[in-house]
């Protein structure tokens, strides 16, 4: 079988004092260099793990995200790989050696391209139907369990030591989130860029940080080399980016105290 085909996202983090006004929104001038016209979508998200953070540290993640204007939740499986020194091809022969492979339609790979580092991403996504409330609530811990083990592709739940690794780690997951983002869509050189602002608890468990991040994808290595080379430079020159990479699901993992939490097995 062939190594699988990704496409690429690029991903600069904004500095939310230098972009965002005090109703925490964009500003005028960055909604202006984007071209955003209409107003944001919202999406709530929440991820699934174990306290001791046994599906990230496996190099997996469990997502579940409601987005406006969608009737049904995007329940998605993530497995990262780290790439070292730009070496795609490697990590990709890597990721096949595990079975992850181009005949496999049912998953898809992309390469994450933040200001450093690259990240080979395999996903798994399906579309679940969810009755709330209203159109952004998602489901509560046990609802959220029950439904990533019904859904859980064998891939995720052979992965660790023994047998139903999957299935069992979900089982004690808790809850990591909800965080309610908001997303624009804009333009630059004529390619469909995502501006979004995630609010997450700061370090100090005291107040809030925002996360900001500009984000486009290509299906070309070479549309995504040079994009972001120029991209961040433009975004320099407003004094607009900052010089780190963004780990949104690792700080949610972290910012969300399990101290905070019902029991595991348990809402």
């Amino acid at each position: 079988m062939p190594k699988m085909t990704p496409d690429y996202e690029v991903r600069l983090q904004l500095d939310p004092a230098r972009v965002l006004n005090s109703e925490h929104e964009l500003e005028s001038d960055i909604l202006e260099f984007f071209k955003v016209s209409e107003k944001p979508l919202q999406m709530n998200v929440q991820f699934l793990d174990k306290c001791s953070k046994d599906i990230y540290n496996a190099g997996w993640c469990v997502r579940i995200r409601k987005v406006e204007e969608k009737s049904h939740l995007e329940l998605t499986y993530k497995k990262r790989y780290d790439i070292d020194n730009g070496n795609i091809d490697e990590v990709l022969a890597r990721a096949k050696k595990d079975g992850f492979h181009g005949g496999d339609t049912k998953y898809e790979a992309q390469v994450e391209w933040g200001y450093t580092r690259q990240t080979l991403s395999i996903s798994r996504e399906k579309q679940v139907s969810h009755s709330g409330k209203n159109e952004l609530e998602l489901p509560g811990p046990s609802d959220s369990r029950k439904m990533a083990i019904k859904e859980e592709p064998d891939k995720f739940d052979d992965w660790g030591p023994g047998e139903d690794w999957g299935t069992k780690t979900l089982a004690k997951a808790r809850v990591f989130g909800p965080v309610l983002a908001k997303r624009w869509i804009g333009e630059w050189k004529d390619i469909e860029v995502y501006i979004e602002v995630w609010p997450i608890p700061d370090a100090e468990g005291t107040g809030t940080e925002y996360i900001v991040e500009a984000s486009f994808k290509t299906d070309s290595y070479k549309t995504a080399l040079a994009g972001r080379i120029n991209l961040t430079s433009q975004l320099q020159a407003h004094d607009w980016v900052l010089a780190e990479d963004s780990l949104k699901t690792k700080l949610i993992l972290e910012r969300y105290s399990c101290s905070n939490m019902t029991a595991e097995n348990g809402d």
